[in-house]
């Protein structure tokens, strides 16, 4: 990353107002009249409304709009347990993030807590002033049972982006790149490097989808998870293969796809060779891949490749999830955000991709054609489709699956 661009961060965060989001007002506050309203004496009758039925609350103020967007600091990007207070910038980039793509308004939180339970107290005590949790940057294994005590303590939806986020974006370009690469997910043979939170979800949302436990290869730095390994958390227990391979490049012979979910420069040449043919790649660490895509392309001319970067083909970013995912959610006032929400918004997005492209994102992107196949199976984060496809069918799905509280939109398409 060059010093320019450093400093051209550090300006954009900093110029001409520090941070990157504020507060506006939506309502008029003009006038003695309109102060008696917002305040003393007027807002004691939605007060009393809400005291008299909760519910009121989505009426008379922006709780149904409302997101919190929750760290501890403790895995921050790829950047570590830098504390709360550090993890802020990142927190208010996901506040930009909801606002611009789906018009939720969010505030971040940043939560010192001695030890994950204080976190849980925390957050479930502050819950009711909010629509919805977004949960970020948490490490593994804490961010699992946090995530599930919260899930079953609050009766909004609460969601950790690095985990289904990730999952709900990568399964979808998998899905697609298995379908141009004519194979068929319960077939494939899969390796995932990495076994973090992100990692864990995307296995766990593909086997949902179809995938075959035994084709599935966990590995991390000590190599494939297996049963002979005395150092097996929890959570990747779950994810034991014993099939024989015990390195990453022991799992690599003949797999179809790569995920990684690790570190810059992890996967070698000789293990993306030893791929089946029409192999696919998802190098997804940040800033740097698991491997360059210049290298990976001059290795194998018949692969699909996705990373988690701006300036290659196939960005699989949270971006195309998130935003979405909670607007359908807070449009039919979801308690929680299933799996079958998170399927949906996994369909919606391999759908768009296989559409046509407006010419507003042509011209956004300066390109003269965009069009479904190896170098193009996920949409674009500035598509304009997104907001009305992703949050549809999430909305539809919680609707459907029982867990809405409110009738199915009409302005949505059906």
């Amino acid at each position: 990353m060059t010093t320019d661009f450093k400093q051209a961060a550090l300006d954009y965060h900093e110029f001409p107002t520090p941070g990157k989001i504020s507060i506006a007002l939506s309502k008029p506050a003009d006038t003695a009249a309109h102060l008696a309203l917002a305040y003393s004496p007027g807002v004691a009758e939605p007060v009393r409304a809400i005291a008299a039925n909760p519910e009121n609350a989505y009426r008379f103020t922006g709780k149904g709009n409302l997101v919190a967007v929750i760290s501890d600091g403790s895995a921050i990007l790829g950047l570590g347990d830098l504390g709360p207070l550090a993890s802020k910038p990142v927190m208010e980039g996901k506040a930009l993030l909801f606002k611009r793509f789906a018009g939720i308004d969010s505030v971040d939180i940043q939560v010192k807590s001695e030890n994950p339970q204080a976190f849980i107290d925390t957050v479930a005590r502050i819950a009711d002033t909010f629509g919805g949790i977004n949960l970020e940057d948490i490490k593994a294994p804490e961010c699992f049972e946090i995530e599930k005590i919260l899930i079953e303590q609050c009766d909004i939806p609460v969601f950790h982006d690095d985990q289904h986020g990730t999952a709900i974006v990568t399964a979808a370009g998998m899905l697609n790149a298995l379908e141009i690469q004519g194979k068929l997910l319960s077939d494939a043979r899969i390796v995932c490097l990495g076994a973090g939170a992100a990692a864990i979800a995307c296995m766990k949302l593909l086997l949902s989808l179809g995938a075959r436990r035994e084709n599935l290869y966990l590995v991390d730095r000590q190599g494939v998870i297996r049963s002979d390994r005395g150092d097996l958390v929890s959570h990747k227990q779950a994810f034991v293969n014993d099939g024989g391979a015990r390195t990453l490049l022991d799992a690599m012979q003949d797999a179809d796809v790569f995920i990684g979910l690790s570190g810059g420069n992890l996967l070698t040449a000789d293990a993306l060779l030893a791929m089946a043919p029409k192999p696919i790649v998802f190098a997804c660490s940040n800033p740097d891949p698991e491997i360059q895509p210049e290298l990976a392309m001059s290795l194998r001319d018949d692969l699909i490749l996705a990373t988690g970067r701006s300036d290659y083909p196939n960005q699989v970013n949270n971006v195309l999830g998130f935003p979405f995912i909670f607007r359908g959610a807070l449009d039919v006032r979801a308690a929680r955000i299933n799996e079958e929400m998170k399927i949906a918004a996994v369909e919606a997005l391999r759908q768009l991709a296989k559409e046509p492209t407006p010419v507003e994102m042509l011209q956004a992107f300066n390109i003269d054609r965009l069009e479904f196949g190896p170098d193009y199976i996920l949409p674009k984060p500035l598509d304009a489709r997104l907001l009305g496809a992703v949050a549809g069918a999430v909305a539809k799905a919680a609707v459907d699956s029982g867990v809405a509280r409110l009738p199915y939109p009409a302005h949505y398409p059906l």
